[in-house]
């Protein structure tokens, strides 16, 4: 066929920098965009009687900003990553909470962690503390809807009670692992409080699972839930790896070695580590959308990519992760540990694909991925989440023009983002993580697009009628999707442990010029919305360790202990009318910001 001869046509001698678009790729894009106009045209006329959507919800772990290709660097190759990306809407200006348990309860329930108690810090394995049981989460949502909800991965919500655990909070199923991270290979979680087995299939040990690399076998359970099932029912896949996290201490980054020679040219040895790592999370992608295109419902899905956090950079938490150009790293406030690499794809999306500078926080996925599936807003609890899907879909602007990054009283940390403008107060680590860490990637290796277009996701959408943009749009959004930075002559550098920082975000997204002098009104209006946002919130439900939890007390595996221990675990669970004194969700707190300072 045609198409057949011009796909035997794209690889094409290197060039530095790029891989040059030829005239017959051009005309290749004429045509498949006109098949893919026809197809949507198709799929919206049977919109009125057709079954929901499916929802695939990839979450990677502490993946950062300056990892995926689409953002810039040529360092790692994230072929499948990428060609989805390009083929949907990159999410630019898109945020997530600084570190992991408050950012995937804020996914899970809509709501900012300030309004749950999630908000300082992780869970840790022996701790009885638990995202709360009043508080539905997206799956119980979905599963209202008759959505058929499977959970696959990292949960990291709490386990101390069977209650807290995935399968008695609206999935139907959960192959994965309760804790914060574990050994890729193992399945071990060591940490303060012990060492023991973390893998489960439901509630049920999973010791058969020993051995096998943690993102095969995320992957392979996916691809099997796919395969299994039943297509006229709509389909909730929360597909949450642990790529790329640090396993434990003593052997923080791991992956298969043929995975890591893969990228002999990087020369440093964590990094070379951790793009085996990489490879994997970028290969499960590919095999998760290969096997939604054989199972002929591709078309009928929406996809959606997000890392939880910022990636924890140059030895943090031991792992190598990249946030260039942007400040900081995970478990900071700057932008390298808030801003988020993400992106949504679906043939619904009626303005992809672009790059979208839309604000979006992760807490808006709840409203926006029910509000298109037919969901209607009054099934909804109160939350802080803003219904994006048609803002995305029809790229109008976004509802959201404000949103907090956190705020720990006991930590003296807190950020806010109004508009265009940023406030920070305090930092993490007495400032040891407030620079800004590489490797850029720019350099040493070119960006090449035959892989995007022999990618497994390429294949896939190219089977569909959707192929991945011409050579010449890619390189256009990829162009745009990079963030540049370049230092103002007499820019004043922020000092958090010493001073109030102030920045124009828009502008200076990375972070260099602190403006708190010149913008005196401007910082005490954001101080102001800090100030409405303290109010509103719950005490932290954080507790101490229990010992009781160690797992040499249960066959050295990490379990449900407040279930068998004598009392159980009184006051694990915050008080239901603490829990909902004076809360203000984020469009109050927007429309009372704009009525009082007039903007």
């Amino acid at each position: 066929s045609t198409k057949k001869s011009l796909r035997v046509l794209s690889p094409r001698p290197a060039v530095p920098g790029l891989r040059l678009p030829s005239v017959l790729l051009t005309m290749e894009e004429k045509h498949s965009r006109a098949i893919q106009f026809l197809f949507i045209f198709i799929l919206e006329l049977s919109t009125a009687t057709s079954k929901s959507p499916h929802i695939i919800l990839i979450v990677a772990d502490d993946l950062g900003w300056n990892d995926v290709g689409f953002h810039g660097s040529n360092q790692i190759p994230t072929p499948n990553i990428d060609s989805l990306a390009y083929s949907g809407i990159i999410l630019q200006n898109y945020y997530v909470d600084p570190i992991c348990t408050p950012s995937r309860s804020a996914l899970m329930t809509g709501k900012h962690p300030i309004h749950t108690g999630m908000q300082r810090y992780v869970i840790k394995a022996a701790e009885p503390h638990g995202l709360p049981l009043d508080q539905r989460i997206m799956a119980q949502y979905f599963s209202e809807l008759g959505f058929k909800s499977h959970a696959v991965g990292k949960w990291h919500l709490g386990h101390h009670s069977a209650k807290h655990t995935p399968t008695q909070r609206g999935f139907i199923q959960h192959t994965g692992y309760w804790a914060g991270k574990e050994d890729y290979f193992d399945h071990s979680n060591q940490n303060q409080a012990g060492w023991g087995y973390d893998f489960r299939r439901n509630m049920s040990v999973a010791w058969s699972d020993y051995g096998n690399y943690a993102t095969d076998v995320f992957t392979n359970e996916a691809v099997n839930i796919i395969n299994h099932h039943d297509a006229e029912e709509p389909l909730f896949l929360y597909l949450a790896h642990l790529a790329v996290h640090s396993a434990n201490t003593y052997s923080p980054l791991q992956a298969p070695q043929d995975a890591i020679d893969r990228h002999s040219y990087i020369k440093d040895e964590n990094r070379r580590k951790f793009s085996g790592m990489l490879y994997k999370l970028d290969e499960s992608v590919g095999k998760v959308v290969d096997a939604l295109n054989k199972k002929k419902i591709l078309q009928d899905c929406i996809i959606v990519f997000t890392t939880d956090n910022g990636g924890p950079a140059a030895g943090f938490d031991l792992n190598h992760a990249s946030n260039w150009p942007l400040r900081g790293v995970k478990d900071t406030l700057w932008e390298g540990g808030v801003r988020g690499a993400s992106f949504v794809w679906s043939p619904l999306l009626k303005s992809a694909p672009r790059v979208s500078k839309q604000m979006m926080n992760i807490q808006d996925w709840l409203p926006t991925l029910f509000s298109a599936v037919g969901g209607k807003s009054n099934q909804l609890d109160n939350m802080d989440g803003m219904d994006m899907w048609d803002a995305l879909s029809r790229n109008k602007e976004s509802p959201r023009n404000l949103m907090l990054h956190n705020i720990d009283e006991e930590r003296l940390i807190s950020a806010v983002r109004v508009g265009e403008w940023k406030l920070m107060k305090g930092t993490t680590y007495n400032g040891a993580w407030d620079s800004w860490y590489g490797p850029d990637g720019r350099s040493g290796r070119d960006y090449n697009l035959t892989e995007l277009h022999e990618s497994k996701v390429a294949n896939a959408l190219a089977k569909l009628g959707v192929p991945i943009p011409s050579d010449d749009k890619i390189v256009a959004l990829r162009k745009e999707a990079d963030v540049t930075c370049k230092k103002p002559a007499k820019a004043s550098p922020c000092k958090p442990t010493q001073q109030v920082c102030l920045f124009k975000i828009d502008e200076d997204p990375c972070e260099l010029n602190n403006l708190v002098f010149k913008f005196p009104d401007i910082v005490r209006t954001l101080e102001g919305t800090l100030r409405m946002f303290n109010s509103t919130a719950v005490p932290p439900g954080n507790k101490p360790i229990d010992p009781r939890a160690d797992p040499k007390f249960w066959g050295y595996t990490w379990t449900n202990w407040c279930d068998f221990v004598s009392g159980g675990c009184p006051g694990a669970e915050l008080d239901k009318d603490e829990m909902e004194r004076n809360i203000l969700w984020d469009h109050q707190i927007q429309s009372m910001v704009r009525q009082k300072y007039k903007l």
